[in-house]
């Protein structure tokens, strides 16, 4: 068996992340709520279906959390193993950085946050959680 040697490394500390105004926090919850509103309840939210045994959505919402702004999709399970009748989902991350720069991330299958972007203003977001397919509820 082989012993691995002990090394010293250098450990710089934490930057702490910026606090996220109230302003911008209002300012992004408004803009986003009205995105959600106009384009991924219609697009996204069909009526119920006639095959009871597999998951569909029944609402997409936001919420801040940290210094991290979710988008997330209720689904409704109504299948006869079902643990839950209903479960919730995140799909896109929007992080914020500085004045008006943002990261955009998408959860991944493996259940991890995979940022894509970097320094996005909230349109850009907006018009990359519409357009691209990683942002699929």
């Amino acid at each position: 068996m082989s012993r691995r040697e002990k090394v010293w490394l250098y450990k710089p500390p934490r930057q702490p992340k910026p606090r996220v105004p109230e302003s911008t926090k209002s300012e992004v919850e408004k803009r986003c709520n009205e995105f959600v509103e106009s384009i991924l309840k219609p697009k996204y939210i069909k009526p119920h279906p006639k095959n009871e045994r597999f998951n569909y959505i029944v609402d997409i919402f936001t919420k801040w959390y940290r210094n991290y702004f979710y988008f997330c999709a209720k689904y409704h399970s109504p299948g006869p193993n079902a643990i839950s009748p209903f479960f919730e989902t995140k799909f896109a991350r929007i992080e914020y950085v500085s004045k008006d720069q943002f990261n955009l991330s998408y959860m991944r299958h493996t259940g991890q946050w995979w940022e894509i972007f970097r320094g996005l203003s909230l349109n850009e977001c907006i018009e990359d959680i519409k357009d691209m397919p990683h942002f699929t509820p």
